[in-house]
């Protein structure tokens, strides 16, 4: 490959698909494109390191094979061939993948950047995505690569090539950041990553979708370069294949396009997964793109070290928002807890689990059913309270090892009760936030006086009994409910924030 660059200088070229003119040359980590009139020829660069190898001619020629056979999935009219490039000095022939040349201003990341209206090109792209992976193979090879001992591996494998590096592009403790985090949800997930196998949503996809190789043509889009290099890569869930895109839209400043292709997809794909690992999938994917923009950085490529900065920056964000959280909600009867609790998990895309409404429902009772008892007694006996918060901590634990988070609304005045719900936050590996409503005695009194239509049966004697019975809630957060309900929400979601951030940080 010594004559290399004086063969893609600019120069003069004539032929039937090459007209005259000028030769344009794109380099990637691992290969050059060549631009010449109608045509664009590929060349893989003579490169080897941990997750490649095109060190040889006849790897490059197998790889370039590979490349035309998995591309014809998504866009046939592009692939034309695989071509050779003659040394006149008599070195081995270089392999090219012949394709036709699409223009530059069709490129979905140059209309992203534009900030044109993408709509119709997401809904075909998204399509055409989930088409591919509807009709992908299903079998022993493909599903392994869905699981969660899979993807741990290839967290590994980007954590260990991002710390290898000859120099630090990304500061170290972001990467052990990244990875603490990312091992964490993948930890506590076990029954996730079994699900979305069962349902075959792993498949054999592109792999490294990027908007810079998708082409927005009039007749449709033209989606490019899948990832042909290694199976294991391309063997993914169909949700991380389509979140690499949304990742790079957002990356590209277009939010709006990236939640929006992600839904499309969902839609088309009937899928319906917990948001925490979409979040997962788009770190995972910022992840791949920091290490490849290091890789270009010690290249020489002046702009990569700022790029690779920003998708571990993009990355950590998104596994921040893919924290699986179990929040306890808790105050005495008229502290507008469960206002609280209703709002904060609309705000955050959490379910809420609300004794109350259990209670009810493990008595066989409609939970707008009013049923007033004596204090401690029937309904409300310990031993039907002792059962109904266990109901509470098993339906969390199943929703958090789902990847959903959980917002349990209860009094919380029984600390043994606390303990429980924090040994099973541990154990799930989520994230535990306690938040304490507090208001005036005359406040609560008021609003248990005059509310209606409520699934709570507290009185003046439930809250006065409650008032001398419980115990001191050190651990929790308090949040005065006596303004307004946002005021409330806020400063409740400024304690999960909070708490979010630290537990990215096993020093904290």
């Amino acid at each position: 490959m010594a004559d290399l660059d004086q063969r893609t200088h600019p120069t003069t070229t004539t032929g039937p698909d090459h007209g005259s003119g000028c030769v344009t040359v794109h380099e990637t980590h691992s290969a050059y494109v060549m631009l010449l009139g109608s045509v664009a020829y590929k060349m893989k660069k003579a490169v080897q390191n941990d997750f490649l190898d095109f060190s040889t001619v006849d790897s490059r020629w197998r790889a370039l094979d590979r490349e035309y056979t998995l591309n014809a999935r998504f866009a046939p009219d592009v692939y034309l061939g695989i071509a050779e490039l003659t040394d006149p000095e008599g070195a081995p022939p270089e392999p090219l993948l012949k394709m036709r040349r699409l223009p530059e201003s069709r490129k979905l990341s140059a209309l992203a950047r534009s900030g044109a209206d993408v709509t119709e090109e997401l809904v075909a792209i998204a399509r055409i995505v989930a088409r591919v992976h509807k009709f992908s193979a299903h079998e022993n090879t493909i599903d392994r690569a869905g699981t969660r001992e899979a993807l741990r591996g290839r967290w590994a494998a980007n954590i260990r090539e991002l710390r290898a590096l000859p120099r630090p592009i990304i500061d170290p403790a972001v990467i052990d950041e990244i990875d603490e985090r990312s091992a964490r949800y993948l930890a506590g997930r076990g029954s996730l990553f079994d699900l979305r196998v069962a349902q075959e949503r792993t498949v054999d996809g592109h792999g490294d979708l990027l908007a810079d190789d998708i082409f927005c043509m009039p007749d449709g889009p033209r989606i490019l370069d899948c990832l042909d290099f290694d199976d294991d890569l391309r063997y993914l869930d169909g949700l991380d294949d389509i979140c690499c895109l949304a990742m790079d839209l957002e990356y590209l400043g277009r939010l709006d396009a990236a939640r929006f292709v992600v839904d499309t997809y969902l839609e088309a794909a009937c899928d319906a997964p917990p948001r925490s690992l979409v979040d997962h999938y788009i770190a995972y994917r910022a992840t791949v793109r920091a290490k490849v923009a290091c890789i270009r950085a010690l290249q020489g490529c002046a702009t990569s070290t700022a790029d690779a900065v920003a998708h571990a920056r993009l990355a950590l964000m998104h596994l921040e928002a893919a924290t699986v959280t179990t929040t306890l909600v808790g105050g005495l009867p008229g502290t507008g807890k469960s206002t609280v609790a209703a709002e904060y998990a609309a705000r955050t895309g959490a379910l809420v689990l609300s004794s109350d409404v259990v209670r009810k429902e493990l008595a066989g009772l409609d939970p707008s059913e009013p049923r007033h008892s004596g204090v401690g007694e029937g309904l409300y006996s310990a031993s039907v309270t002792d059962h109904t918060y266990a109901e509470l901590l098993r339906r969390a634990r199943g929703l958090v090892a789902a990847g959903r988070s959980v917002v349990i609304d209860a009094t919380w005045t029984d600390p043994s009760m606390r303990e429980r719900a924090r040994l099973l936050s541990t154990l799930a590996h989520s994230t535990s936030i306690e938040i304490e409503c507090v208001v005036p005695a005359s406040t609560s009194l008021q609003r248990i006086a005059t509310r209606r239509s409520s699934v709570s049966d507290a009185t003046r004697q439930v809250y006065e009994a409650m008032t001398r019975s419980r115990a001191p809630w050190p651990t929790a957060q308090k949040v005065s409910c006596a303004g307004t309900v946002s005021e409330s929400v806020e400063a409740a979601l400024a304690v999960r924030s909070a708490a979010v951030r630290r537990s990215g940080d096993s020093r904290r």
